[in-house]
C-alpha cells in the first residue's frame, strides 16, 4: 500500500479510481493479473504506427506503417497468448477472444492506412519544445492541487494564432474531456504557451472530433480532482461500484462485488 501512496498520479488512475476504487485497489494494490484484451494491444499498435508516421516527417509511406502496426500487435498479442492462451478467458465485446484477435489486426491495419492518408492530407503542424523535441507522446510532470501528475500527450499542434491544442488519438469510443483538461494545464504550466481547445482523432471514422474548448479551465478545478483521488487513496478507501462496466474490467475475475 505505500507504494501506491506515495508514487504520481496520472488521468488515468484519476479516472479509475473515480469508476470503480475497487478495481483500482485489485489492479494497483493486490496486483491481481488483468485478464488480457486485444483492443489494448490494438491501441498501443496504432498509437505506436501513428507516432512513427509523424516522426517521420509523414515520409512513411502506407505500406511501412502498416506493418509497423501489424508488426507490434502481433508481437503484444503473442505476449499474451503466453500469459494465457486460453483466448475464451480474453476480454472481447460480443465476440470470442479468438475472434476480436484477428478482427483488430485487419481493422488496425485500415485505420493505420487511413491516419497516413487523413495526415498527408491535412498536415498538422506538430509543435516543437523549447529543447527542440517533437510534441509526439510528450512526457510532462507537474504538481497539481499539491499532487504530482505525470503523464504522456499524443500530439500537441499549433494553431493560426500560435496557441496549442492536444490532441488524443483513439480507437474505441471512450473519449475524456478531463484528459484533454489535464493536458492543457500541464502544457500551460510546463512550457507558458496557451492551450486554448483539444480534440480527438478517431481511428474508427479517420477524422478529428469536434473541437473542445478548453480555455476556461483552470489548474485549480483539475487540481481539487486529483486531490480528491489521491486523498481517498492514502486514507484506504476503495469503494466498489458494480454494474455495466464489470462486463470490461479486466480484474472482475478477482472480484466479489461483480454482479
Amino acid at each position: 500500500m505505500s507504494d501506491i501512496a506515495t508514487q504520481p498520479r496520472s488521468v488515468s488512475q484519476t479516472q479509475q479510481y473515480e469508476e470503480c476504487a475497487w478495481k483500482f485497489y485489485l489492479q494497483r494494490v493486490e496486483r491481481v493479473v488483468p485478464r488480457p484484451a486485444a483492443w489494448s494491444h490494438h491501441g498501443t499498435a496504432f498509437h505506436s504506427a501513428a507516432e512513427a508516421v509523424e516522426r517521420s516527417g509523414r515520409t512513411m509511406g502506407t505500406d511501412e506503417a502498416v506493418q509497423h502496426f501489424s508488426d507490434l500487435y502481433g508481437e503484444l498479442v503473442n505476449k499474451s497468448l503466453d500469459k494465457e492462451p486460453n483466448t475464451e478467458r480474453w476480454l472481447a465485446a460480443g465476440l470470442s477472444g479468438g475472434q476480436d484477435i484477428e478482427r483488430r489486426y485487419v481493422l488496425g491495419q485500415e485505420q493505420t492506412a487511413r491516419y497516413v492518408e487523413w495526415a498527408n492530407e491535412h498536415e498538422p503542424e506538430i509543435w516543437t519544445t523549447p529543447s527542440g523535441d517533437e510534441a509526439l507522446e510528450l512526457y510532462f510532470k507537474v504538481e497539481l492541487g499539491g499532487v504530482v501528475v505525470r503523464g504522456y500527450i499524443d500530439q500537441l499542434t499549433v494553431e493560426s494564432d500560435d496557441s496549442l491544442r492536444v490532441r488524443d488519438l483513439k480507437t474505441g469510443t471512450t473519449k475524456s474531456k478531463f484528459q484533454l483538461q489535464t493536458y492543457k494545464v500541464a502544457v500551460e504550466k510546463v512550457y507558458d504557451v496557451p492551450v486554448n481547445r483539444g480534440d480527438w482523432y478517431l481511428a474508427k471514422n479517420g477524422n478529428l472530433s469536434r473541437a473542445v474548448k478548453l480555455d476556461e479551465i483552470t489548474e485549480e478545478e483539475i487540481g481539487e480532482r486529483f486531490a480528491a483521488m489521491d486523498a481517498g487513496v492514502k486514507r484506504g478507501d476503495f469503494p466498489a461500484n458494480p454494474g455495466f462496466g464489470c462486463r470490461f474490467c479486466d480484474v472482475s475475475h478477482a472480484c466479489s462485488f461483480r454482479p
